[in-house]
């Protein structure tokens, strides 16, 4: 492949797709910018949310919060199976038909950077959450959604949540949509809208309306997960009623 067409391509993601094709040393912006990255990733990691903070970017709506039984990240990247648990809360059981639940996950950043415009866009589309409470989750593994949408008897739980921060991007949100939330359940019942990010990923309002589109769907046929298909399109519309 020739030099222009590698610089066209590129610009197409901020991915890594090739580096100097030769043989010789790596050049050395390519080195430093790999160095950053990949600092970058690790920091994702290891950060803290600013839940305070997090709870102003969401006002007026109301916030609750829970933690995991992974009481800190030293734990929480051990023991994954801790930050699927939910932790002692006192819950409302208020049964809400659907729920949003904001977790940490392996992205502080990710959270910080789009997850109160992804929840915002959301309640744009779906009015039943306009005063809807928004539970944030420390210390969360995407399966924490189950147990707090079992303990608030959820009709159905979108957990968004830091994804896995990697060498391009390391504030990527992901979101993931579940029927009759439960103790439990595998990732096969649950749906996932991923690569939520201002570098070439999903806008807030793409992935809100993507997600809607799915809420829609879901109560239709009663299901998420490998019973639902995604066929909102590249447009994200919702269907008409």
């Amino acid at each position: 492949m020739s030099a222009p067409d590698l610089r066209r391509l590129s610009a197409l993601t901020p991915a890594r797709v090739r580096l100097q094709a030769g043989a010789g040393a790596t050049a050395l912006a390519d080195l430093l910018a790999f160095q950053e990255d990949h600092a970058a990733a690790r920091d994702a990691i290891h950060a803290a949310v600013d839940w305070d903070a997090l709870a102003r970017d969401l006002a007026p709506l109301p916030v609750l919060r829970v933690a995991s039984r992974a009481t800190d990240r030293a734990t929480y990247l051990r023991r994954p199976d801790l930050g699927r648990q939910l932790g002692d809360c006192d819950l409302p059981r208020s049964a809400p038909p659907l729920l949003v639940v904001i977790g940490d996950g392996l992205s502080a950043p990710a959270v910080m950077a789009q997850a109160a415009g992804v929840t915002r866009a959301l309640v744009g589309l779906l009015p039943e959450l306009q005063d809807q409470p928004v539970v944030l989750a420390q210390g969360a593994r995407v399966a924490l959604g189950d147990a707090i949408g079992e303990s608030m008897g959820a009709g159905m739980v979108i957990m968004l949540i830091g994804e896995r921060p990697g060498l391009s991007v390391a504030d990527s949100l992901g979101a993931y949509l579940t029927h009759a939330p439960r103790v439990g359940l595998r990732d096969s019942a649950r749906n996932c809208v991923s690569n939520i990010h201002l570098r070439g990923g999903l806008s807030h309002a793409a992935a809100a309306e993507r997600l809607a589109w799915l809420v829609t769907q879901a109560r239709r046929i009663g299901a998420t997960g490998v019973a639902l298909k995604d066929e909102s399109g590249s447009t994200g519309m919702l269907p008409q009623a």
